[in-house]
């Protein structure tokens, strides 16, 4: 039977990846429809012939690595299971410790270097991707660094949840996924409110707005929206990347406004303020906490399917996956496996939600600063610094984008300003 899944498990993998690179190289037609050729929309009009081809080829890469990455994840924890890892790990935790909280981390340690490990090639030949496209200009001792401090966050965090899990389903097999969830969540927001302070300096230094001219006008703005803002914060971005950003972090006291320094290098006062117009969007309609009451209402759900679905994957197969029980610390490859499974089905549900957001934060901005030529400049320079694709692949952009389209956004600007062109007319007229 081990022999049986695993084999299904490797033949389903390379089924689903020459799907992906078929779809991707082959079916998938990312061109532009005629009636946006030679809008403002159109890469042709802002993008030398090069910088369209490197564009087209990175995304094509770079979307068949995104695809391929997930799975390979539950192909591995399949494989830690049907090898018996899980259960080595455990009998040298429990040689290693008479603690039970101590065993658990020593578990998850060993299943963390594993995976770490496991999935380091794919990492780095992302991180040399960027590279080789003039996305990353990041050393590989600082990308090392990164991914280093990504394990041990990783693990410190992994092995918070497996001890608190297994604890719970020794309590209560039955509820345990509800108790979880309650847990979940004050720890869920007590990491939100540390993210801006404690987790991402960790990546990289942040620092109060250098430019204070630009301060000031960004603040007058946000006074306008009735944001209460003292500072924005930049950060130093530009030794790991050319690509350009911007993004609300945190919750309470501790939110902020981040703008990275290669945003702040390549773009002009104009085009940042129509940037941090979109910011102060998702505060003013507090996206963010509707996103984190829509985060914690899937991991309610994701949580009683985790239970449901390693009880019956238990009573099934539980002897040739070497699992005895569910509340078995050698059921947590199964359990990383499911809810990864869960996370990757959610996603084009949490996408849409996300450019709907996205696509009212567009509207708010550029009714806020009026300014469409400054917004279409921002949006084509971010197309150019991330090489990215206009309009992608309907399988890509359900999967992988948070944001609508750059063809979308731009094509919604140029509604804009032809619906005042109209306006004004009209007003003349009168």
């Amino acid at each position: 039977m081990a022999r049986k899944i695993g084999l299904y498990g490797i033949l389903a993998y390379c089924l689903y990846g020459l799907f992906f690179y078929w779809y991707l190289f082959y079916f998938a037609d990312a061109s532009l429809p005629f009636e946006y050729e030679g809008s403002r929309a159109d890469p042709a009009t802002f993008l030398n012939g090069r910088e369209l081809m490197l564009s087209e080829e990175y995304s094509k890469i770079r979307n068949l690595l995104f695809f391929l990455s997930t799975p390979f994840e539950w192909l591995l924890y399949l494989f830690i299971l049907l090898f018996g890892l899980s259960g080595v790990f455990k009998k040298w935790a429990e040689q290693s410790s008479t603690y039970k909280f101590v065993q658990t981390i020593i578990y998850v340690a060993w299943l963390s270097f594993i995976a770490f490990a496991a999935t380091l090639p794919l990492s780095y030949i992302s991180y040399s991707l960027s590279k080789t496209y003039n996305i990353s200009t990041q050393s590989f001792s600082s990308w090392m660094k990164d991914e280093l401090i990504d394990f041990w966050i990783n693990f410190g965090t992994m092995a918070v949840i497996a001890a608190v899990l297994y604890w719970l389903m020794k309590k209560s097999l039955k509820r345990w996924w509800l108790y979880a969830w309650l847990l979940s969540v004050p720890f869920s927001l007590f990491i939100m409110f540390l993210q801006p302070v404690i987790i991402d300096p960790l990546y990289n230094d942040f620092y109060p707005l250098k430019n204070q001219e630009l301060e000031e006008k960004i603040l007058q703005l946000a006074d306008q929206a009735n944001i209460p803002a003292e500072h924005v914060f930049e950060v130093n971005m530009a030794e790991k990347t050319n690509a350009l950003n911007a993004y609300v972090t945190g919750i309470g006291s501790n939110s902020r406004i981040v703008l990275w320094d290669t945003t702040l290098n390549r773009l002009d006062d104009e085009q940042i303020l129509f940037i941090m117009a979109h910011e102060m969007a998702h505060y003013v309609e507090k996206h963010i906490y509707i996103g984190i009451a829509g985060y914690l209402l899937l991991t309610l759900i994701g949580l009683f399917l985790a239970a449901k679905i390693m009880e019956a994957v238990v009573a099934r197969f539980g002897r040739a996956l070497r699992i005895p029980a569910v509340h078995d610390i050698r059921s947590f490859p199964l359990f990383l496996m499911i809810i990864s499974m869960l996370l990757f089905a959610a996603s084009p549900f949490e996408n849409l939600v996300s450019r709907y957001q996205e696509t009212r934060a567009d509207t708010y901005a550029i009714e806020m600063t009026e300014n469409t030529d400054a917004a279409i400049a921002t949006f084509q320079e971010l197309t150019r610094a991330g090489r990215s694709q206009v309009n992608p692949p309907l399988l890509v952009k359900i999967f992988r984008y948070g944001h609508p389209s750059m063809l979308e956004r731009i094509s919604m600007l140029e509604e804009f300003e032809i619906e005042k062109r109209n306006q004004e007319k009209n007003e003349q007229s009168q």
